[in-house]
């Protein structure tokens, strides 16, 4: 009797060559998906409508040709009135009395969004502002960036001298609502935004 063995055609082939890194494609974006894993009850508003000192923090994110972006999400970190940075756990909860500086809301068809929270106080005398990121479809990462308040009169700080005729796309605008701020993500009236390093980079 005869024992014959095979050889399998990767045997035959030997080791493959090494695979060099990739960058990523627009296909590996972060989203969108984010109408179906990041919302949860109460996460636009930070405190209830109507109590005092509520306000409506409202805009509209659109694309380079101008385009409402309808399946976005914007969140806000911000100071307490008195400019208290808020450290608290818990901020993916609603009780009703816990204010935790902290929002996450979808964008609609219409690529609005909004926000009932209080406003920020100045933080250790500078102006005051919301902290705002943005999660679209085509970004490989989020992308940060301020609304100030209106300056009212307020020199503008480092960041919105650094800005330069830029500077008002860091601004919100009192209308009827409240405060508007809108977010370009690309065009001519692009939004500035912030570079965040990332840990390890």
């Amino acid at each position: 009797m005869t024992l014959t063995t095979t050889t399998s055609a990767a045997e035959r082939r030997g080791p493959l060559p090494p695979v060099p890194a990739l960058p990523p494609t627009p296909g590996q974006t972060v989203g969108p998906f984010f109408h179906y894993a990041l919302p949860y009850d109460g996460d636009r508003q930070l405190v209830a409508p109507g109590i005092p000192g509520a306000l409506l923090l409202h805009g509209t994110v659109t694309d380079g040709s101008g385009l409402p972006v309808r399946d976005a999400l914007v969140e806000i970190w911000q100071a307490d009135p008195s400019g208290h940075v808020v450290q608290r756990q818990g901020s993916l909860r609603r009780d009703g009395h816990a204010f935790t500086g902290f929002g996450r809301c979808t964008t609609d068809r219409t690529g609005r969004y909004a926000f009932t929270t209080l406003r920020p106080g100045p933080v250790e005398g500078g102006l005051p502002f919301f902290a705002v990121t943005v999660f679209a479809r085509g970004l490989l990462h989020r992308l940060f960036t301020r609304a100030y308040l209106p300056l009212d009169g307020a020199e503008p700080d480092a960041l919105l001298r650094a800005a330069g005729d830029r500077a008002g796309t860091l601004l919100c605008v009192d209308d009827e609502d409240g405060l508007r701020f809108d977010v370009a993500l690309q065009g001519e009236r692009e939004t500035v935004f912030l570079h965040w390093p990332r840990e390890g980079r």
